[in-house]
């Protein structure tokens, strides 16, 4: 199994502290944002790492992280030249995965406790796609799972009137089909490749499994969510509890 973390986009809720910096290289507790990421894939058992970000950022990046050898990790680098979603950046990973299944952890997802448990029941389904799920304050801000006893029957992005509070946040597990959806795909309203509609996807073939993550989470791509995430890693001084 590979990892990939989605690096990209240009932070514009974060300006100007990302006027001259990639957001995911904003310190977080005591450490840059992008090493949660890595140290959750790393928890997990994945070692062979892609990082996909924009071409004005990719320098800064390699600069950070290197070959990998500090993090005990074989990283590989992607250039995403024009911002076109998250399921636009996920298809440059295609020739990286080689047909075997991705982890992939948006770059400004920060939690505290391994994602390993839900990797190794992904590991476990025998096809398909598994996502993490957390009960959020602000559904109408996330893609939303509409859920029955068992599954999530569909997902709504960024809903008027939520269903749930149970937000799809930024850990994605696939097989090999996710490059032949996103290749079907069509840009949303906003012209990008929306990852809820691959998602979606999944679930019309019931082949979309999911969990509930535990511990504290939060993406930090707002000024209030970059607070609450350098509150969480300050207080387990950016280690990841198994």
């Amino acid at each position: 199994m590979k990892g990939v973390i989605l690096a990209g986009g240009k932070g514009v809720r974060l300006y100007p502290l990302t006027k001259v910096t990639n957001k995911h290289l904003l310190p977080v507790g005591r450490e840059p944002m992008i090493l949660n990421p890595i140290k959750q894939l790393v928890s997990a058992g994945i070692t062979e790492i892609l990082v996909v970000t924009s071409t004005e950022h990719m320098g800064d990046v390699v600069n950070l992280l290197g070959s990998g050898n500090e993090f005990g990790v074989d990283f590989s680098y992607k250039v995403q030249e024009k911002s076109g979603g998250i399921a636009h950046a996920l298809l440059l990973a295609e020739n990286f995965a080689k047909g075997e299944r991705i982890v992939v952890v948006l770059g400004d997802n920060i939690a505290v406790k391994s994602i390993k448990p839900y990797v190794n029941n992904f590991s476990r389904q025998e096809r398909g796609a598994r996502v993490l799920l957390k009960e959020v304050g602000e559904p109408t801000r996330y893609g939303i799972a509409a859920l029955d006893e068992e599954n999530i029957v569909e997902i709504i992005e960024k809903p008027g009137k939520p269903k749930t509070n149970f937000a799809v946040i930024g850990y994605y597990m696939y097989d090999q089909q996710v490059f032949d959806f996103i290749e079907k795909q069509r840009p949303s309203e906003r012209g990008e490749l929306e990852i809820t509609d691959v998602n979606n996807e999944y679930i019309k073939r019931s082949e979309l499994k999911h969990d509930i993550l535990e511990g504290d989470w939060t993406d930090a791509g707002t000024f209030e969510s970059l607070f609450i995430a350098n509150q969480m890693l300050n207080q387990c001084q950016n280690k990841i509890q198994e």
